[in-house]
């Protein structure tokens, strides 16, 4: 399996040099040069073992992720991925809920309480064993709007030859998100609050990768979602949740997800292609106040906004970093062609489609914008027929996917995060105290560590270059 950029100015390379390029050299996203089809006998096949108790989360994963890794020995492979979901505190790691209607996807189940764990624990892992075999280092650079952060962080603390430096935008987090990240005290990690936005601090991200003097010098990594081994991560549990719901039924399923990055959602996508035609229906795009996705499906408007604050702030975004890598295929992946459409997104901050293009779109997307008041009452409403707690992001994906979902197609709303994660907002909802997972109680009282800094990517530079291994 080789890997090329959306842009096409990089030779295939392979999965390892993949993960520690991060961003291709060239400014575009790296994707697999085609993407493998196991075909319906495979698919069959899992989903026999799976009925049959023969084919956990982790075998699963093992099948999915050596169609894309091919330069790391099965038995390596393997071992990666046991140790990477070993922390999970469910033993389905990505279990599914039915409550009436509806099928709930939790994916918080893991160390930090959020879906990002999934492919962080993976990617942490995978970084540790690269830089073992060729003796190297590497500084981890990143941006959160929220979880990114404290999953990568929880994801590398403490192991050899790595550092991390995360951007997140200064109280524009939750609380306990702010302190998950900034109580952790290892040396290798640093934790930087940006006087902006994280839209601001992605874009920081981006210019150092693309300095590429100081990226080689520096030895940069990428943990955002611009890094391929995320959205391969994540493929798996959308495979996962159609197993769990269909059972030994070869029936269409619908996902609503709720995504500001593209990411989550992409990697729907190509669990779309792998599962093959007719298993999954539609990804139901979910946004919040910060439509810039919805208005992308449903208008064909690709145009930067103004970020609004809303309380679901991991979605606060104007910014969808993976966009690039559908606009790929919507262009039949032709690299000149993304190029050119991203230089000019570059220069006029917008990009439209034409009708022929959104119906393409809409083959795959249906997309809502749901306000702050529908996210909270859906929060409450939830919660009083069913007692079951939605944080904001997951209610976000709840609300859009009863307005768009179809008769007769189950429905898998993912939960993106711990709605403890985001307490205030949900008991004022629900109209009672949360009680708190031991991984957050006592995070109040921790010690913490971090330096509030402009968004500037000199002042960012040169804190890396002061800090770096």
């Amino acid at each position: 399996m080789k890997y090329i950029s959306t842009r096409g100015g990089i030779e295939p390379i392979r999965f390892k040099e993949a993960v520690r390029m991060g961003l291709a050299v060239d400014g575009g996203l790296l994707l697999p040069r085609s993407l493998p089809v196991p075909g319906d006998d495979t698919v069959r096949g899992w989903q026999a073992d799976f009925c049959q108790g023969k084919l956990s989360y982790r075998q699963l994963a093992f099948e999915i992720i050596s169609l894309f890794v091919t330069d790391i020995p099965a038995n390596d492979l393997g071992k990666l991925i046991d140790r990477s979901y070993a922390v999970f505190g469910d033993p389905a790691i990505t279990p599914v809920r039915t409550l009436g209607d509806y099928h709930i996807l939790e994916l918080f189940h893991g160390p930090t309480l959020a879906f990002k764990d999934v492919a962080l624990q993976f990617l942490g892992n995978v970084f540790e064993y690269i830089l073992r075999e060729s003796g190297g280092k590497m500084n981890i650079l990143g941006a959160t709007s929220g979880d990114t952060g404290s999953a990568a962080i929880y994801g590398v603390r403490g192991k050899e030859r790595i550092s991390i430096f995360i951007l997140h935008p200064h109280k524009r987090v939750s609380r306990i998100q702010e302190l998950q990240m900034t109580t952790v005290l290892d040396d290798n990690v640093f934790n930087l609050a940006i006087r902006g936005t994280f839209d601001q601090g992605q874009a920081i991200v981006k210019k150092l990768f693309n300095d590429i003097p100081f990226k080689e010098g520096y030895h940069l990594g990428a943990i955002n979602s611009i890094n391929w081994a995320r959205i391969l991560a994540q493929v798996v549990y959308y495979i996962h949740a159609w197993l769990q719901v269909t059972g030994d039924k070869d029936r269409a399923v619908d996902f609503s997800v709720p995504t500001g990055n593209f990411g989550d959602i992409f990697a729907g996508f190509v669990a779309k292609r792998l599962l093959g035609a007719g298993r999954i229906r539609t990804l139901i795009m979910a946004t919040n106040e910060n439509d810039l996705l919805a208005r992308f499906v449903n208008q064909g408007d690709y145009s930067l906004g103004t970020v609004k604050a809303t309380s679901s702030p991991s979605m606060d975004i104007q910014l969808a970093s993976n966009f690039e890598r559908f606009l790929y295929y919507l262009n039949d992946q032709d690299p000149e062609r993304t190029r050119q459409d991203m230089e000019r997104f570059a220069a006029s901050g917008g990009l439209t489609f034409d009708l022929e293009q959104q119906q393409r779109i809409r083959a795959d997307f249906a997309a809502k914008r749901v306000s702050e008041a529908e996210t909270r009452s859906t929060i409450k409403n939830f919660y009083r027929e069913y007692g079951y707690i939605l944080d904001p992001h997951t209610a976000v994906g709840v609300n859009a996917g009863q307005a768009l979902r179809q008769p007769g197609v189950p429905l898998v709303c993912l939960a993106t995060a711990h709605p403890a994660k985001f307490g205030r907002v949900v008991e004022e909802a629900i109209g009672r105290k949360l009680t708190l997972p031991p991984g957050l109680a006592g995070l109040e009282g921790k010690k913490s560590r971090c330096r509030v800094v402009d968004a500037d990517p000199e002042v960012i530079r040169r804190f890396v270059a002061g800090h770096a291994r």
